[in-house]
């Protein structure tokens, strides 16, 4: 198998929680990893230069139209080469990190990445801490735009069509709010599930790809 490669979009380095449970990952991996890291080098806000990139023929491209198609280039060659990936991303105010959006508009283009996908079927793993808990019987239930919206985009096969499994930990915010105080014993096994489920994903994407 090429490399996995880890796209991380969290903006608390190594006190991230996503990052973290990714790291149980990471070291279950042992193969080559490519780090993407989208805090410390953002990737561009998808442009008018850089739609109009996808449908003008490149040799008429404007000087402001190459520089935008270079860096999608760049990006969709690293995505696509790719035999597995690791996606590192938290809820921010109910939804993705910025970074990580734009990351995604820059390689969603129909005709080379959607409509096919080249990467269809590829196993991914997405990390998604959050502070709070958004499952079903939770007061915040129906407010997560993050991994709904993330395993469309990702999974769907008309879309990217990865095969993705997500982790998710949760509750992280227990420790440092006074009135979630309660709720700490029920992060704690979140995080011990959320570890020991990134480990297990680890070893058996890394045993399909040696089969």
């Amino acid at each position: 198998m090429s490399y996995l490669l880890h796209v991380d979009s969290s903006s608390l380095g190594d006190a991230s929680v996503s990052h973290q449970v990714a790291r149980s990952f990471l070291e279950g991996w042992g193969g080559e990893v490519v780090h993407r890291d989208l805090a410390a080098q953002p990737v561009p806000h998808l442009n008018a230069a850089g739609i109009a990139a996808r449908v003008t023929d490149p040799a008429e491209h404007t000087a402001e139209q190459a520089s935008a198609a270079a860096v999608q280039d760049e990006l969709i060659k690293e995505f696509v080469d790719a035999g597995a990936y690791l996606f590192t991303v938290p809820m921010y105010n109910l939804t993705m990190p910025s970074v990580f959006k734009a990351w995604l508009d820059q390689i969603i283009i129909f005709g080379r990445t959607v409509r096919p996908s080249p990467v269809a079927g590829r196993p991914a793993v997405l990390v998604s801490a959050r502070g709070g808990s958004y499952g079903p019987g939770a007061p915040n239930h129906g407010f997560d735009y993050v991994v709904p919206t993330l395993e469309a985009l990702l999974g769907r096969p008309e879309l990217l069509g990865l095969d993705v499994a997500t982790v998710i930990p949760e509750l992280t915010m227990a420790r440092e709010v006074p009135a979630l105080a309660e709720l700490v014993p029920q992060h704690e096994e979140s995080m011990a599930q959320a570890h020991r489920r990134a480990r297990e994903l680890a070893t058996t994407i890394a045993l399909d790809a040696a089969a």
